[in-house]
């Protein structure tokens, strides 16, 4: 082969994107070879960062659909190897950074991704539905996106996402499976069937610091949290682990809702954190002449804001008001988010429009170190 189709095997192989990782097979050094012989056939070994890895054949069939679209290409042949202790541990510290260390890293210095909780009041008022679509709206604007599904106890997330896939652990690693471009962590994803967690709050703590802290997720630009209802022990760990995540306080119109979300939303006057906003969600429903139906009443969620401006003495805004829509309720049985089931329905507009207030914060710079000193003249 000259060198021109050595580089242009190279350079096709460097579209492949690792599944998990999301970065191109080339950057992770999975590529360990990669030639051509007379009748252009391409012999590549890829190394996998373990035996079992789940997404084998989609790497597979990836690497063989880019060198097929190289000149002279008449067909491929993909070795799978694995990857050796030095190769895998060299592939961690590339991620991690030097020596691998494990830590929670959107709290270290440099850290840009904006961190979402989505607390609510009580339960049953769509809370999880609400973040699966905001994170699969902002992910299908370009945006790097992860969730963690910290309600231990009540956990939904992998359902509402249609994920069935165990993550893939490498050492003390974790890769999260990915559903439509966003990166999920959720504690049913090492549960047998539909057992119950019967856990206690040091167990819960530890279960959110170990998400924080081995499941790899890569620079975000946004990380959500589905946090169980009310100002329990997952809503102390938050702030302790994470204490630059902004709370999103997910209600519904009747006062009564209001008055237990205010809760959800007042405990940031005790944590130091910042409410990013209010969404209600089934704010109405839309009959076939277009009229409302207001089932569970009317204002809450602008009353709730105006509450919590008052209460932690910053503006609070309404991000967004969400009507009842059964296509919602559909999406979330298939396990496809609305916002890409049915983007034209009212329920996904309404998400979308959300999404794009949240995409339209830049990711923050506030009390980093720019590493700039002033000179004296």
């Amino acid at each position: 082969m000259s060198t021109a189709t050595a580089e242009a095997l190279q350079a096709a192989l460097a579209t492949v994107i690792d599944p998990e990782l999301r970065r191109p097979i080339t950057e992770l050094g999975m590529v360990e070879s990669v030639s051509a012989d007379d009748n252009g056939t391409v012999h590549v070994a890829v190394l996998l960062t373990i035996a079992g890895c789940p997404l084998r054949e989609t790497i597979t069939q990836d690497a063989t659909t880019a060198l097929m679209r190289v000149d002279g290409v008449a067909g491929v042949d993909v070795e799978l190897k694995v990857m050796t202790p030095a190769q895998r541990e060299a592939l961690k510290e590339q991620l991690r950074g030097p020596g691998g260390q494990r830590g929670i890293p959107f709290t270290k210095p440099g850290s840009l991704t904006k961190v979402y909780a989505v607390a609510s009041g009580k339960g049953g008022v769509g809370k999880s539905s609400v973040t699966v679509n905001l994170a699969t709206a902002l992910a299908a604007q370009g945006l790097r996106v992860g969730i963690v599904d910290a309600d231990v106890h009540g956990f939904s997330v992998p359902a509402l996402m249609g994920i069935t896939q165990k993550p893939t652990q490498v050492d003390d690693m974790i890769l999260p499976p990915v559903a439509y471009g966003v990166k999920v962590i959720s504690i049913g994803m090492f549960v047998a069937g539909n057992q119950p967690v019967a856990w206690r709050g040091p167990m819960l703590h530890r279960a959110l610091e170990q998400f924080l802290t081995d499941v790899y997720f890569g620079d975000l630009d946004a990380l959500f949290l589905d946090l169980p209802p009310g100002t329990g022990d997952i809503a102390i760990s938050v702030a302790q682990l994470l204490p630059n995540a902004e709370i999103l306080v997910v209600t519904t119109p009747q006062a009564a809702a209001a008055d237990v979300a205010e809760r959800a939303g007042t405990i940031a006057t005790q944590t130091g954190q910042k409410v990013a906003g209010v969404i209600e969600n089934m704010s109405f429903l839309e009959m076939p002449d277009g009229d409302r139906m207001e089932l569970f009443g009317s204002g809450g969620g602008a009353i709730l804001a105006e509450r919590l401006s008052a209460a932690v003495g910053s503006d609070v805004p309404l991000l967004g008001q969400i009507p009842l829509d059964i296509r919602l309720r559909e999406g979330g049985d298939a396990g496809t988010p609305v916002v890409l089931a049915a983007p034209d329905s009212a329920a996904a507009k309404a998400m979308a429009q959300i999404a794009a207030i949240l995409a339209s914060r830049p990711r923050g710079l506030s009390g980093l170190s720019l590493g700039i000193e002033p000179r004296q003249g």
